[in-house]
């Protein structure tokens, strides 16, 4: 978008906030870069240049305004509906990958030499690899810097900074401000709490309606590894509301994570055992919530079918509900094929008991990590109770995500993926699909199958033959996961209520 230069004008003008994270303004007279809702007055058209990144205008030599913060930014949504290279290697650079495994680490997952990498990123964002990952560290920094009292020096290796002298210099240079300065400007209520534990507000693009969102975390939450409690967060404004809360297995420990719907954020309330995992758990709680869909866009196509657009009028902005952890997901949707949710979550809690990692939880019931892989690969057979047949396929799935035979993660080819899924013993087209639009991401992941989505399409007028559906549902595309929401709301089942 940031090449419609018209288009971007009359966003900056008109101070629309839908367009935050398509792109970003570089004022060539004060050397800063702003979102498009900036509340500062509008630069002369001639004064501005438009940049697809933050990472691009601070390779540009521009600063971060102080006003709009556009470093905070929601994510594009590009990189949410698009499974090419480009958008993969996004997802994995907001997953911390780059910090971790470094350039040839990202272009190993994507299957790419470094070269046609850097030569992609920096052709449609501006920036290379290492740039879009400096942005995102100094990004991390701030946060500590403003919610915590970590001494600078742990601030920098904890964002990923390889000496406290990048970590000043980078400081200054994007935000025109040293580490204690950002520290002294930010509210006295911001840095508080134990080391590893932060309060954050996670932003997203108007509108959000947080009950199908959280009403299926809450219904299908494993105990030990989920919970919704009814009060919670209260000292983060407001009033108190209840919270989705879970468990997070992270490359450097584990965390533990609350989140809350508020009208123009989603509190969150992050206890780190590593503040090195810091970006990575923002990026999976972020995608658990689908934080970065543009909801306009995705709406505006539905209601052009007269039978979704009253259902998208009622309630405007559903989001899909996704994973923090793409391997959980695949056994939890084994786990609940044929079986009802409460089935499932059974299914499930008797898994985390025997053989989860425990952790210590001191504000709620928390007490296990999903078990990965590995650990579920280890089991005996036997043990499980479940049907013959839906045993070969949970031990075939679990075998083959241990050996690394399957990989299932943000840097996913959706198609190949769910290909390889079906080919899977047991594996039908409700349970790729699952895993597709809630695991991978697909956004158009359709579940014609779904007994849910049957009866909906039946009360509704709609073909209920999952052939039938699946034509009619074509001029859904590429929006029919969030169609799938928006059926699903038409039936009384809690998944679709935000909890009292």
């Amino acid at each position: 978008m940031h090449t419609d230069t018209e288009r971007c004008v009359r966003a900056v003008r008109s101070r629309d906030a839908r367009f935050d994270g398509w792109f970003f303004t570089a004022v060539l007279t004060t050397g800063i870069y702003c979102r498009p809702s900036c509340p500062a007055v509008p630069p002369k058209p001639g004064n501005m240049v438009f940049h697809p990144s933050a990472a691009a205008c601070q390779q540009a030599g521009f600063r971060a305004c102080k006003r709009c913060r556009p470093d905070t930014s929601p994510g594009s949504p590009e990189w949410n509906h698009r499974a090419d290279a480009v958008a993969r290697a996004m997802r994995l650079i907001a997953d911390g990958v780059v910090d971790r495994e470094g350039v040839t680490g990202l272009a190993a997952r994507l299957g790419y030499s470094t070269r046609q990498v850097e030569r992609q990123l920096l052709a449609e964002l501006g920036a290379g690899p290492l740039a879009l990952a400096r942005a995102q560290r100094a990004q991390t920094a701030r946060t500590l810097i403003e919610t915590t009292t970590l001494p600078m020096a742990e601030v920098a290796f904890a964002a990923g900074f390889s000496s406290v002298r990048t970590f000043n210099d980078t400081v200054r240079e994007v935000f025109a401000l040293s580490p204690g300065d950002l520290r002294a400007r930010a509210p006295r209520n911001a840095a508080h709490g134990t080391p590893g534990g932060l309060s954050l507000r996670l932003p997203f693009r108007a509108p959000l309606n947080p009950d199908n969102l959280f009403g299926h975390l809450a219904a299908t939450a494993v105990p030990g590894v989920e919970e919704w409690l009814p009060h919670c967060l209260e000292d983060m404004g407001g009033t108190s509301v209840g919270a989705y809360r879970r468990t997070l297995r992270l490359p450097y420990g584990h965390g533990i994570v609350s989140l809350a719907p508020r009208p123009d954020h989603i509190a969150c309330r992050l206890t780190l055992g590593d503040p090195r995992d810091l970006t990575v758990a923002i990026s999976r709680c972020r995608r658990l919530l689908d934080l970065d869909a543009d909801p306009v866009a995705v709406d505006d196509q539905l209601r052009a079918d007269p039978v979704l657009a009253p259902l998208v009028d009622k309630a405007p902005g559903r989001r899909v509900p996704r994973t923090v952890d793409e391997a959980e997901l695949a056994v939890r949707a084994v786990l609940g094929q044929q079986v009802s949710t409460a089935a499932a979550r059974t299914h499930a809690a008797r898994l985390v008991t025997a053989h989860g990692t425990p952790v210590e939880d001191p504000e709620g019931g928390l007490t296990h990590l999903f078990p990965s892989p590995g650990e579920l690969a280890a089991l005996d057979p036997a043990t499980l109770a479940m049907p013959r047949a839906r045993r070969a396929t949970f031990t075939t799935l679990v075998r083959r995500l241990a050996d690394g035979d399957l990989r299932l993660g943000v840097e996913s080819d959706w198609p190949e993926t769910r290909a390889r899924l079906l080919a899977l013993p047991g594996f039908g087209p409700w349970t790729a699909d699952v895993i597709a639009m809630r695991a991978l991401g697909d956004p158009d992941a359709f579940l014609p199958t779904d007994l849910g989505i049957r009866r909906a399409a039946r009360e509704l007028g709609l073909p209920s033959t999952p052939a039938a559906l699946t034509a009619r549902a074509a001029a859904w595309r590429p929006w029919r996961a969030y169609a799938v929401q928006y059926l699903w709301a038409t039936d009384s089942h809690p998944i679709n209520f935000l909890p009292v």
